[in-house]
Parts: structure tokens; C-alpha cells; sequence
């Protein structure tokens, strides 16, 4: 008598509902919060990607100068420590998006992402960064007919554009690098993608930026901005910080200059983490070049295997919460935690009995465009870099970089970029934004359903610039 399947749902049963790369013995203590008031010349407000970069370029580009970082909780607690580690290249959320906003100035983004990422990796080798990083690329995987043909248009596109080391890869082809009767053809992007252990990458950075010198205070939430002579001082629970200049890397956080709150909403994305796998698994699904993995669908999985051979399996719904609150009930979602096993087990049924270790969720900083914009407030004296929409493990390096020299009043060929002097269409308020999301979210579904087919509702999106395509 044939053994029973296993029903997905069983491979969650001890999971624990925490992200995997923070439950992790090399996790640092935390720092002490700000007792009283500290004087600097920059200040940092935000302890992720985007804060650390910042202190840490700030710090190299000149020694001398004293800057101060505060974080509302613990470095990489938030988005930097719970994303898939996928650290792409690319600046404008993929070269589609780009293509579709900036099409003039794609090909200086392209080579500005590809240089930021060198940059990024000299980096980690320079400060001694152990963040498990793998330049092993992404292929984007066709899953239905239609994306097949999506891909290979695709493969000429980027051939015409010129962008390096793209390969369009067929059925077969495709499944001798990763094994998956669901797959059909892929594109591989060699070299502009890398993989890494993010909260390894955070903790890095912290110490990377106490080693030159940077003041870090943790559990230290910045309440208010205000203008002081010619600075700025932020008011924390304890104490405030009065600095020459302030560079933002909230994200999706309720920004200190209030303005910028209707260019972004929260949405929430949910990942799976499995156990190892043991020889005999890997070797039913291939993967020795390690890349990362992510489908075509407009509602996609992203995917990639860790160091020790452990598959993390995420994405596929993007849940957004009525007025765009960030809250810890939020973090947990166990509808798609069952759906996503689901969708693990169909991919690799060759896998069937592997348990998942961990399953988890945070919010991530979505604006219109699905790309960061960046600006100054006060006078020029603070900076700001948001709206990554989940792909700024690499391209918030460069963001610190823009956030720079925008307070040195500096025109480089980064700020002369039409991406960094435009801003995306900003949010309508409640209840026209869930409303317009919810009609959004189904009509992606829709498309997937038909032959990727956008519906009058995307096609308008498109056309006032909020559609996605990337």
C-alpha cells in the first residue's frame, strides 16, 4: 500500500514564527539608547541598510567628520534583516521598470547599479564583512506559456540594450541548473545579482561603523525634527541630537518630514525558511551554481538556497493593512504561511517530507514607481532616500550615496539623474488607497489567470505611471 502525502500544512507545524537570519548566536548585543543630548555633524536616523551605509560612506569619504546613528530598536531588526538576501544590481527595481520611467538614462543606471554593486562587494572585502555574499545571479523563471514568450522577448531587449551576461535559457537548459517539473524557461542575469545572509550583512556594517568611529545608539526612536540655526535637532525619549546635517533611512516608517508620508505605503511580505537538506535532496533538485530564483508571475515567488543548503521560499502575496500602519501583529500571516508551503511542495515535489524551521514577515517601503526617490528638506540640511518596494539590499548603497551628496551640495552624475531629481506619484489618502490597491491586486491575479493579460484598470496604471511591470 502506497504511503500517504504529506499535506503541506504538516511541514509547518514546528516552525517558529520568527525571521531565520536574526535567530542567529552571532547576533550582537544591543547598544544603549541616547541619554541626553550628543552634538555631531551628521546625524543617521535609521540603524538599516540605508542609515549604515550612510554613516559608513559618510566616514570614508571624510574621517574627520563626527557623525551619530540612531535606530528605534536594534541594527537590521526591520526590512535589513528579514528580506530574502537577494542583492540585485539593478537601481530601478528591475531594467523593465527602468526601461519604462527612464528610458533615455537606463543605460547610465545600468552601469551606475553594476558599478554600485562592485563598489558594494570591495566593501564588504575592505571592512571584513562575513556575509556569506555569492555573486551567483538570478534567473527569472517562466512557470505558464505565456512568460515563455515574455522571457525570450525579453533576452533580445536587453541584448539590444546592450546590458552584460544576460542568457535566455530553455526548458531543458533550465531545469539542468534547478530541477522543477513547474519550470519552463528562464532568464539568467550572470552577474548583477548576488546572494547573502542580510542580518550577517547589517551586523557587518554596525561594526564596520564603530570601527571608524561612528556614535551608534540603539533603542533610540526619533520623535521629532525641527530646524535649529544652521542644523537640525531631533528630539529621541531620552535626549536629542542637534547636527549640521541629517540624512533619513526610515523606509517604511512614518518619516520624520511629514510630507513624504503619502509617497509611500507598507505592505507586508511573508517568507519560509527549510531545514537542510540533506545530500540526496540537493541532488534531486540540482542547484550547484546557487542562484538566486524568482518566477515571472505578477504575484511571484522570489527563492534561493543558504549557505548550509537550507531553501528559503517567499513572496506571492503582498498584504496590505487599511491606513499603511507598521505593527508587530502584522509580522505574522498564517494564510500564506499555508499557501506558500503549498506553492514550496507543487515547485518540488521531489522534496516532499522537508520541514520548514522558521516563517516570518515585515513591511517593506512601497511607493508608485517601485523605485527609491531621494530629496532634501530643511534648507538642504536633511536628506532623505525611500521607496525601495523590496529591492534595495544593494541599490540603498547607492541611495546613501545620492543622500550624500545631496547635503555636500555637490552635482555629480548621480544627482544629475532624472530618477533622482523626479518623485513618484503620491498615494491617495484613505479610503481611495486600499480601495485602489485591492482593485490592483485582483486584477494582477486576473492577468496571471489570462495569459498575462492587464486588464483597463492595470493599462490605466500604466499610463499615469503607477503600473508595475518588473
Amino acid at each position: 500500500m502506497a504511503a500517504r502525502a504529506m499535506n503541506p500544512v504538516q511541514s509547518l507545524s514546528d516552525a517558529a514564527p520568527r525571521p531565520y537570519w536574526l535567530d542567529d548566536p552571532a547576533r550582537p548585543a544591543p547598544l544603549p539608547a541616547l541619554v541626553g543630548d550628543e552634538h555631531c555633524d551628521l546625524l543617521v536616523v535609521g540603524g538599516g541598510y540605508s542609515g549604515l551605509w550612510t554613516a559608513l560612506n559618510a566616514k570614508e569619504r571624510d574621517p574627520g567628520r563626527d557623525v551619530v546613528l540612531i535606530e528605534s530598536q536594534e541594527v537590521g531588526w526591520a526590512a535589513s534583516g528579514r528580506n530574502g538576501g537577494f542583492c540585485s544590481s539593478s537601481l530601478t527595481h528591475g531594467w523593465a521598470n527602468g526601461q519604462s520611467r527612464w528610458p533615455e538614462e537606463l543605460t547610465t543606471l545600468e552601469r551606475l547599479g553594476r558599478r554600485n554593486l562592485d563598489e558594494f562587494e570591495a566593501a564588504l572585502t575592505r571592512h571584513g564583512v562575513d556575509c556569506d555574499f555569492e555573486r551567483t545571479g538570478e534567473i527569472d523563471i517562466a512557470t505558464a506559456p505565456h512568460q515563455v514568450q515574455e522571457l525570450r522577448e525579453a533576452a533580445d531587449e536587453v541584448a539590444a540594450l546592450g546590458l552584460p551576461d544576460y542568457e535566455f535559457l530553455d526548458r531543458d537548459a533550465l531545469r539542468a541548473e534547478v530541477d522543477s517539473p513547474t519550470f519552463l524557461a528562464g532568464l539568467w542575469d550572470r552577474t548583477g545579482v548576488a546572494m547573502l545572509h542580510p542580518a550577517r550583512l547589517a551586523w557587518g556594517l554596525k561594526r564596520a561603523c564603530l570601527d571608524l568611529g561612528v556614535r551608534i545608539y540603539e533603542q533610540t526612536p526619533g520623535t521629532e525634527l525641527s530646524s535649529r540655526n544652521a542644523g537640525v535637532a531631533v528630539r529621541t525619549p531620552y535626549g536629542r541630537v542637534f547636527a549640521r546635517h541629517a540624512a533619513l533611512g526610515t523606509n517604511a516608517f512614518p518619516s520624520l518630514v511629514k510630507r513624504l508620508r503619502p509617497y509611500i505605503t507598507p505592505v507586508y511580505d511573508y517568507a519560509l525558511m527549510t531545514e537542510p537538506l540533506s545530500p540526496e535532496q540537493l541532488a534531486a533538485v540540482g542547484w550547484k551554481r546557487r542562484q538566486g530564483l524568482g518566477d515571472a508571475a505578477n504575484h511571484f515567488h522570489y527563492f534561493r538556497i543558504t549557505r548550509d543548503n537550507r531553501i528559503l521560499w517567499g513572496g506571492y502575496d503582498i498584504v496590505h493593512h487599511y491606513g499603511g500602519g507598521v505593527r508587530s501583529e502584522y509580522d505574522h500571516h498564517p494564510a500564506t504561511y499555508q499557501k506558500l508551503a503549498e506553492h514550496f511542495f507543487r515547485c518540488f515535489p521531489q522534496l516532499e517530507g522537508v520541514r520548514f524551521t522558521h516563517n516570518w514577515g515585515g513591511a517593506i517601503d512601497t511607493c508608485s514607481r517601485f523605485s527609491a526617490f531621494f530629496g532634501t528638506a530643511h534648507g538642504g540640511r536633511v536628506a532623505y532616500a525611500l521607496g525601495y518596494t523590496g529591492l534595495g539590499v544593494g541599490a540603498s548603497r547607492f541611495g546613501a550615496d545620492v543622500m550624500l551628496d545631496l547635503l555636500s551640495g555637490e552635482r555629480t552624475e548621480r544627482t544629475e539623474l532624472e530618477m533622482v531629481r523626479s518623485k513618484p506619484l503620491p498615494f491617495p489618502p484613505e479610503p481611495v488607497r486600499s480601495v485602489g490597491i485591492g482593485i490592483t491586486q485582483w486584477s494582477m491575479t486576473r492577468a496571471d489567470e489570462n495569459g498575462g493579460r492587464r486588464n483597463l484598470w492595470l493599462k490605466a496604471m500604466d499610463k499615469v505611471g503607477m503600473g508595475f511591470d518588473s
